[in-house]
């Protein structure tokens, strides 16, 4: 057998290895890179431990290597998820405040109070921020009540929310228009302008709103609803009566089409729900179904005499029953008033 020649590196030095495999004697001659040599005699035995001590040495420098490897892989992924964690609560940190300067604009349950004694709000956004909103104010002897559903939730569905809100409150307040038709009219146009083609060219929104409008005149026992894709139900000795809005989007609607008023004489006792549609669009039950309008209608019948309270209570109970384990679809909106219980 010839010289087998073995090299092995350790720190500082590599060690190159002749192994003579003569038949009565071993040698092995240990060359450094100075040029210096050493030449070992050995027993066969004391040659394949020594073989075999350079191979064991050179498996463990192998596994060493590739330790140090997956520590360098394992440090990348450990700063990577640090900058993702911290950029996530960047995110919600800006969401978080969006949800605050939201509910500034909102109108709290107890100022709705302040108009209507019975009344509450069951609102619930899928995100942080929701694209469903509401809004409540007086002009002269009317109390106008709005809930709207922009086009999308979360961010976009808030920008929208805003600009809805601020258009409602500029067209009742400041330009006096107090018909609720005209003031869905009024939120169409100026959405339309908002959104201008003309204006953004290669930008195009295709987003809208579904909005209903309550106009209440408190001496006269009246109200006034027109609304775009929004029912109104009116609750009146058990019994449903139900006012469909016309199916004329807010902000898509170029041909101007005119949206419909309904006048309506109040009664004692009758109690007013306003609503969109992601508590019947939400998924859930045996059958992972929608909950559906029919089963909300059922729902409101057989609770629509307790207290505003239990009646939120409810609600809330019977959606989160409902959704299980799924996850919420789309922002939740249902408001209910009685709007002649103040005044008796």
């Amino acid at each position: 057998m010839g010289p087998l020649l073995i090299t092995y590196w350790i720190p500082f030095y590599e060690i190159v290895c002749f192994i003579s495999a003569s038949a009565i004697t071993k040698q092995i001659t240990c060359t450094f890179p100075g040029g210096s040599s050493i030449l070992i005699f050995v027993s066969a035995l004391g040659l394949i431990s020594i073989v075999l001590v350079v191979i064991l040495l050179k498996r463990l420098a192998d596994i060493n290597r590739l330790l140090n490897e997956k520590e360098r892989d394992i440090s990348i992924i450990a700063s990577q998820k640090s900058e993702l964690e911290l950029r996530e609560k960047n995110l919600t940190d800006s969401l978080l405040y969006a949800q605050r300067i939201q509910e500034a604009r909102l109108p709290s349950e107890e100022y709705f109070r302040h108009h209507f004694v019975s009344s509450f709000i069951f609102f619930r956004p899928k995100d942080i921020v929701s694209g469903d909103f509401y809004w409540i104010g007086e002009k002269d002897e009317w109390i106008f009540v709005v809930a709207a559903d922009c086009t999308g939730h979360g961010v976009s569905g808030a920008l929208m929310s805003m600009i809805g809100m601020e258009i409602i409150e500029n067209a009742i307040m400041e330009d006096s228009i107090l018909l609720p038709s005209h003031i869905l009219s009024t939120l169409n146009i100026a959405l339309e302008k908002t959104f201008s083609r003309k204006k953004n060219i290669g930008t195009i929104i295709r987003d809208g709103m579904d909005a209903g409008i309550c106009a209440i005149d408190k001496k006269r026992k009246k109200v006034i609803y027109a609304g775009s894709f929004f029912p109104l139900y009116l609750f009146r000795n058990n019994s449903l009566i139900q006012y469909n809005g016309d199916k004329i989007i807010i902000g898509m609607n170029p041909e101007r089409l005119k949206y419909t008023d309904h006048e309506i004489d109040l009664q004692e006792d009758d109690i007013l729900y306003m609503f969109s549609d992601g508590y019947v669009d939400q998924f859930g039950g045996k059958d992972n179904k929608k909950f559906m309008y029919r089963r909300l209608r059922y729902l409101m019948l057989n609770i629509h005499k307790f207290s505003v309270t239990d009646q939120k209570s409810v609600l809330d109970e019977n959606i989160r029953t409902w959704m299980g384990s799924n996850t919420q679809v789309d922002d939740m909106l249902i408001i209910g008033f009685k709007p002649l219980e103040d005044l008796r």
